[in-house]
């Protein structure tokens, strides 16, 4: 059964981001830049994988669950919740993002204590809220698959179709906002916008370090880059063993795992274009 939490009407700016993905130093960051437009935690929402690349898995959830941030369950908090053996992406055998998975995730399944496996697994899987005369859901990958990979260059079918199922859970919705690619984007439909805010804990695949998280208000939704300590996190990554790729992504801003992303979005095309 779909677990639905409403947070009611929310006022003013608020803050959507994505995949703090055990980046703490990015964590840190985005809250400071919060602090400085005078948003509040009570108007921050994560669409989900606090942990996963990065070299402070523990560290980073603490850091949302002491300031009380909403997060809908991502993958990575399923599968920490029930213990499981990998981060229930569903990468294709032997991909780049498959055999790199088996690193990262081990290591964060290590670092996580029981108490926050607890709190990730009483994480809703779809979060509402009201604001400027809209009702928006927040979901991580699909309503579908948690873990579904929906792109700026995703059919309006596949959209629709999550679209649809977002609605049989909770009834109509104006806009949909979502997590899980690592891009930043928003496509509209007949239905209304989809929005995927990006992620903090990984620049996306653009050749710059900073990372994304989006701004909500009464015009609409905007993208802002997030400037944060790239060093401190490479050298977390570095203690932790974690030197597989991901940790040059922080500095390049390319990932390694460049074979999930649909030709159009891989760095050659980017760069034709």
């Amino acid at each position: 059964m779909t677990k639905h939490r409403s947070m009611g009407r929310l006022e003013g700016p608020v803050v959507l981001f994505g995949g703090p993905y055990s980046n703490f130093q990015a964590t840190q960051a985005l809250m400071q830049a919060a602090q400085a437009r005078a948003i509040p935690v009570a108007s921050m929402i994560c669409t989900g994988d606090v942990v996963a690349y990065c070299g402070d898995p523990d560290m980073t959830v603490r850091l949302l669950q002491d300031a009380g941030i909403a997060v809908v369950a991502g993958n990575c908090e399923k599968q920490l919740a029930a213990k499981s053996q990998d981060c229930g992406c569903g990468f294709e055998a032997g991909t780049t993002c498959d055999l790199l998975s088996a690193g990262w995730f081990a290591y964060a399944s290590g670092q996580v204590d029981q108490d926050q496996r607890d709190w990730m697994g009483q994480t809703a899987d779809v979060l509402s809220f009201e604001h400027e005369g809209k009702r928006y859901a927040v979901i991580h990958g699909g309503m579908t698959d948690i873990a579904r990979f929906i792109w700026p260059s995703s059919d309006q079918d596949v959209l629709l179709a999550e679209w649809t199922a977002v609605e049989a859970a909770i009834g109509p919705v104006d806009g949909i906002i979502a997590g899980h690619s690592g891009i930043p984007f928003v496509t509209s439909t007949h239905k209304g916008d989809w929005i995927n805010a990006g992620v903090i804990g990984m620049p996306p695949h653009d050749g710059g370090p900073q990372t994304r998280f989006a701004i909500l208000d009464a015009d609409g939704v905007t993208f802002h880059k997030l400037d944060y300590d790239v060093a401190g996190a490479v050298a977390a990554m570095t203690r932790a063993g974690l030197t597989q790729g991901y940790h040059r992504a922080l500095e390049t801003g390319y990932w390694p795992s460049e074979d999930v992303l649909p030709p159009v979005l891989r760095a050659a095309a980017l760069a034709s274009g």
